[in-house]
């Protein structure tokens, strides 16, 4: 399966992730309080996404930040299914990013 553009993750991710970001603040910020600043690049991530609409904007900063926080992604072993899902989503966004 080929792998997916940027903007195609946008579309099928940025709705989840919203929810999934929140969520995992709500259920892991106690243990994990890297969480909040997951929840936190998310949403500059995505009003950046809205204000470019079609064009790709500058978001190496926040991707640079969040593999910092996330040591590049790695799922807590104490976490749940949405907080794991979370990481997944954002390391493939990241990386059709990159691409």
């Amino acid at each position: 399966m080929a792998e997916k553009t940027f903007n195609e993750l946008v579309t099928n991710y940025f709705e989840k992730l919203d929810l999934y970001t929140t969520a995992i603040t709500r259920a892991h910020g106690k243990n994990h309080p890297e969480a909040f600043e997951v929840r936190e690049l998310f949403e500059k991530i995505n009003e950046k996404v809205k204000a470019t609409g079609a064009n790709k904007p500058e978001l190496d900063a926040e991707f640079t930040q969040l593999r910092k926080i996330t040591d590049n992604y790695t799922i807590p072993g104490d976490v749940c299914e949405t907080y794991a899902g979370t990481y997944e989503m954002l390391a493939e966004v990241d990386k059709a990013y990159q691409a």
